[in-house]
C-alpha cells in the first residue's frame, strides 16, 4: 500500500471514529489531496493572499509534500443555519467540534508519519491570523486549491466536490507523495457563467457583494456571533454564505 493510500485511511478512519462519538451525524465522509511543497503556485500565494504567507519550507524544513483534507458538514448542519440573521447553534458547535477534529487528524498524521520516519508541521485550523488585517499567513484554503481539492467561489470559500460547507486541514510533510491533479474548471456558477449570485444575497450585513469582499464588516459579525454563542465555546463564525446554495453540498459545476 502506498503512503498516499495510507494517509487517506488514516484521515477516514479519524473521521469515522470520530462521527460515531457524537450524538448526532455531524461530518460526511473527507475529502483528501496531496500537493508537491515545490509546486510553483506555493510562490504565487504570496501575491494571492500576502506578502509574508508561509511557504511549506517556512512551517518546515525540507518540506516535500503537502497534505489537505476538507471535512464536508451533515446536511443537517447547513440546513439548520439558514434562517435568521445570526449563526445557528449548531453551525457554530460544528465549527468548534470540527476546528478539534482537525487537530485529532494532524496529530495522528504527525504520529503516524514519524513512525515512518518523516517530520510533519501544521498550522491552526482557526485562528491564526493577524487581527489588524484579518489575513492569514497560512491559508488553508488557498493550500487545500494548490493541492486540488476544489476551486474558489464568489462567496470566497473552496467550492469541492462535496461543496463548500465543513472545514479544511493541512499538513506539511518530508514524505515525498505523488500529488492529486490539479484542475482549474470552476466550480462555482457564478465564475461558470454568471448565473447564481444566491451567496450575495445572503450576507446579512452586505459585506459581499459581486464586487468585492469587505472582510472588516464580516468580521464584525463574527464577534456577534461569537457573543451570542459564547456559552458553547469560541464560534465567531456566519456562514451565511455558505448554505442554502447550489454549492452548499456538491460541485454544482460538475
Amino acid at each position: 500500500m502506498s503512503l498516499n493510500t495510507q494517509i487517506v485511511e488514516w484521515i477516514h478512519t479519524t473521521v469515522e471514529k470520530a462521527s460515531a462519538s457524537q450524538d448526532q451525524p455531524l461530518w460526511k465522509s473527507p475529502l483528501v489531496a496531496m500537493a508537491s511543497a515545490n509546486d510553483p503556485l506555493f510562490g504565487e500565494i504570496k501575491k494571492w493572499v500576502k506578502s509574508s504567507h508561509q511557504t511549506p519550507q517556512d512551517l518546515l524544513p525540507g518540506a516535500q509534500s503537502v497534505i489537505t483534507y476538507f471535512i464536508p458538514f451533515h446536511p443537517a448542519i447547513p440546513k439548520s443555519n439558514v434562517n435568521g440573521r445570526l449563526a445557528s447553534r449548531e453551525w457554530g458547535l460544528a465549527y468548534i467540534l470540527t476546528n478539534q477534529l482537525i487537530a485529532q487528524i494532524n496529530d495522528f498524521l504527525h504520529q503516524k508519519l514519524s513512525e515512518t520516519g518523516h517530520h510533519a508541521a501544521y498550522a491552526s485550523a482557526t485562528h491564526n491570523f493577524d487581527e489588524s488585517t484579518l489575513m492569514s499567513n497560512w491559508s488553508h484554503r488557498h493550500v487545500a486549491y494548490i493541492a486540488g481539492l476544489g476551486n474558489f467561489g464568489l462567496n470566497n470559500m473552496l467550492i469541492t466536490d462535496s461543496g463548500c460547507c465543513g472545514r479544511i486541514g493541512t499538513l506539511v510533510t518530508t514524505a515525498p507523495l505523488t500529488p492529486t491533479q490539479r484542475s482549474v474548471k470552476p466550480t462555482c456558477l457564478y465564475r461558470l457563467n454568471g448565473s447564481c449570485s444566491l451567496c450575495v444575497d445572503n450576507c446579512v450585513n452586505g459585506s459581499l457583494a459581486e464586487g468585492g469582499f469587505n472582510r472588516h464588516t464580516c468580521y464584525e459579525l463574527l464577534l456577534e456571533n461569537a457573543d451570542a454563542l459564547a456559552e458553547i465555546g469560541l464560534a465567531d463564525v456566519c456562514g451565511k454564505c455558505t448554505v442554502g446554495l447550489p454549492c452548499s453540498l456538491v460541485n454544482p459545476v460538475k
